[in-house]
């Protein structure tokens, strides 16, 4: 289906910038008759004789009625964003201006775009792949440097370029198998078997490489929810207003002050880490409302990708904070250990008190002293030393299921030719590893699954 135009007789118009009131607004058509609609609403000159890519200044005009002075950019299929004749008008962003030019477009013949439709045509006349595609999506979506590069890299064709690579060269393999079956009678192989398991070991490190990457890219592009965990009068919320830098939630020295969680998001070396403040956890407390709190904070730690665990380091032991690692590693909770309250005493007596535990962070929270350390540690903790966002990163679920698929079809193809399986039947396993590569990429789709990947696009891309 990619690669191919579609030929749609119709053509599409949406706003192409957010809605509400703004200095400009762009509103974008597309498809066969955007020049003829655009030219019947501007009578300055004949925009159907003018050349691509070249910007006209002038009045919109419906039936004599003055609707704009905008700017008209002209874009020539193939070479436009969806590869069909686009046109881009930037007019004033008042919501009631742009709303007349677009119904002026549609009484012309346009219709409106559903989500997504315009990134759609883009991959349905060959001008990106379906994972490309998406990853314009994910573009328009980031909210950190990280997840800018992971999306700017797909888009340009990083992801998609491996899997065409290895996607090619099994099609080869594929043929000379089928080939094979022609000639069964004769007990011939065209295919080299050498060749064939040295691609397949590639392929499958290249497929579970990608396939790894999916929990750093779930990371970049949704974030990392860190619970604060601690005793009461730890110091949990004033750790929570001095990461952030601002008052967000009520300090005081009466243990329990915090009921309820509170949520708040961090933006640390262009990873989101969304910080849960939770009410203090003791072993009595008669205050129903406490107790609920309790309970919602411990249900918060087994939920949360990254457990902070505070402790005062002039009332907790040794000991107790033993008992607390030994039940956080039986809970197989990720966390870092923040020793809160060390302007107090010296380190060195820090560190002697608590010799037995390593790995602790002493930190001041109120003077905000070393509080920059434990959000490095936050970092080093959740990316391993791992975020190259100029690798290919996968933050996709759809394709990291595919892939999982692709890598138990290379594993079933190995096995077959070990196992002697019937070249028909090996033959079967390569078109099914095919198959998931090609579902990724969209060599492969049905008209169900486009709906469905471009309906979650925002209007007018």
């Amino acid at each position: 289906m990619q690669g191919k135009s579609i030929g749609w007789e119709d053509t599409i118009v949406a706003l192409a910038t957010a809605q509400g009131i703004g200095a400009i607004g762009v509103i974008r058509l597309s498809g066969r008759q955007a020049f003829g609609i655009i030219n019947n609403l501007f009578p300055s000159k004949d925009l159907t004789r003018q050349p691509s890519h070249t910007l006209h200044v002038g009045y919109l005009k419906e039936n004599g009625k003055m609707l704009d002075e905008v700017v008209v950019s002209l874009f020539k299929g193939p070479k436009s964003y969806t590869g069909e004749d686009v046109v881009e008008i930037s007019g004033h962003g008042s919501p009631f201006v742009l709303q007349q030019i677009m119904q002026a477009c549609v009484n012309q013949g346009a219709r409106l775009a559903k989500p997504g439709e315009f990134t759609q045509r883009a991959f349905l006349n060959g001008k990106l792949d379906l994972a490309q595609a998406e990853a314009v999506a994910d573009l328009i979506a980031s909210n950190t440097e990280a997840s800018r590069k992971t999306a700017l890299h797909n888009i340009r064709g990083g992801f998609s370029e491996r899997l065409k690579n290895l996607r090619e060269r099994l099609i080869m393999f594929s043929a000379l198998i089928e080939l094979e079956l022609d000639f069964s009678q004769e007990d011939v192989e065209f295919a080299d078997r050498s060749q064939l398991f040295a691609l397949l070991d590639e392929a499958q490190n290249t497929t579970q490489q990608l396939a790894n990457s999916f929990q750093l890219g779930n990371v970049i592009k949704n974030g990392v929810s860190v619970a604060i965990i601690g005793a009461p009068n730890a110091g949990k919320s004033t750790l929570l207003n001095t990461l952030l830098n601002e008052n967000r939630a009520i300090v005081s020295d009466i243990a329990g002050t915090t009921r309820d969680t509170i949520e708040e998001v961090l933006n640390i070396d262009g990873i989101l880490f969304r910080l849960i403040d939770t009410a203090g956890i003791r072993e009595h407390t008669h205050d129903v409302i406490e107790s609920i709190g309790m309970e919602k904070a411990l249900a918060k730690m087994q939920q949360a990708d990254v457990v902070i665990y505070l402790f005062d380091v002039n009332e907790t032991t040794a000991q107790q904070l033993q008992n607390t690692v030994n039940e956080l590693n039986s809970k197989k909770v990720k966390y870092i250990l923040a020793g809160n309250k060390a302007d107090v005493l010296p380190e060195p007596a820090l560190r002697e008190k608590f010799s037995t535990i390593s790995g602790i962070i002493f930190i001041s929270a109120k003077a905000n002293q070393h509080t920059e350390v434990l959000k490095e540690k936050l970092v080093d903790l959740v990316l391993q030393g791992k975020i190259q966002t100029d690798d290919t990163i996968i933050t996709n679920a759809r394709h990291y299921h595919a892939l999982q698929e692709v890598l138990q079809s290379l594993i079933d193809i190995r096995n077959g030719f070990e196992n002697k399986v019937p070249a028909d039947l090996v033959a079967l396993d390569i078109r099914r590893c095919l198959h998931y590569l090609g579902e990724i990429t969209g060599e492969i789709t049905t008209e169900d699954q486009l709906d469905y990947i471009f309906s979650k696009f925002c209007i007018g891309k």
